[in-house]
């Protein structure tokens, strides 16, 4: 396990889930900017296809939650993005599974759109003045990475702008009461979504197992798996022993379909 001190400025391995994020990221980015060279009207039509927009989704687009994550608009504010990403989700997966690491990212991003929908729900109800913005970008996952390394590791220390050393409770909270800020002005629906994404992250790291919703599927799935092939084993036991007594045989098994040696147990009884 690494040191959990001071830290200078330096990104941890590109391996795993860190990578896999990073590359889908990149690609989608690298994949939408060819295409508007290519054909303008059709790359900027995938664009707002693929963006979070509360009306789009509420009108049937349910794929939007989880891809508004991968289009990314402008190199200046993508590059920033994909740097946080690298460094704070290669922090965690030195600490935790690639499965767990991929389980928060996920979570946060859903949890955005699920917030920015909440508050676009409230506002028309209750007939609240709301400017709604298509979301984009990997905001609130890093978010809710970040709240993440905070909350378990919040004395570790990072460099705010290369120069001030800041420690990640510190700065959890200081992107947090930004957040809180921006509620009143224009951006609140952007605000509400990001803290959205961070709520998301702080109820998968405490109710999350450690190694990740996957491992534990997995793990049901071969469980069921293994109790299926049990029960085809017993049940084919059973009409074995029907088969062998017509033929005026007896033989036994016993609760997991495994054969009984009665002559093994008569040997150990006299020995």
């Amino acid at each position: 396990m690494p040191r959990l001190g001071a830290s200078p400025f330096s990104f941890p391995d590109f391996r795993g889930a860190t990578r896999l994020l990073i590359l889908v990221n990149l690609a989608a980015f690298f994949g939408l900017l060819v295409a508007g060279f290519a054909t303008p009207g059709i790359a900027n039509a995938l664009g707002s296809w693929l963006m979070f927009e509360p009306s789009s989704f509420l009108h049937g687009a349910l794929w939007q939650p989880l891809t508004y994550s991968f289009i990314h608009q402008g190199l200046v504010g993508t590059l920033f993005e994909l740097l946080s990403l690298w460094f704070l989700a290669g922090f965690l997966e030195n600490l935790h599974s690639s499965n767990w690491v991929i389980g928060l990212y996920s979570a946060s991003v859903v949890g955005t759109a699920a917030a920015a929908l909440a508050i676009y729900a409230v506002s028309g109800t209750l007939g609240m003045a709301l400017v709604t913005i298509p979301l984009y970008g990997s905001f609130g996952g890093i978010f809710g990475l970040l709240i993440a390394i905070g909350v378990l590791y919040g004395d570790m220390e990072f460099l705010l702008f290369f120069t001030i050393g800041i420690k990640a409770r510190s700065m959890a909270a200081l992107y947090a009461l930004v957040s809180i800020a921006l509620l009143f002005g224009q951006q609140r629906m952007y605000a509400f979504a990001e803290l959205g994404g961070a709520l998301a992250g702080l109820l998968f790291i405490r109710l999350a197992p450690r190694r990740g919703f996957s491992f534990v599927f997995s793990e049901q799935w071969y469980s069921m798996r293994n109790r299926y092939y049990r029960w085809k084993r017993r049940r084919a036991a059973r009409k074995f022993e029907v088969y062998m007594r017509a033929q005026g045989k007896t033989v036994r098994f016993d609760g997991q379909g495994r054969q009984i040696d009665d002559d093994a147990d008569d040997k150990k009884r006299w020995n």
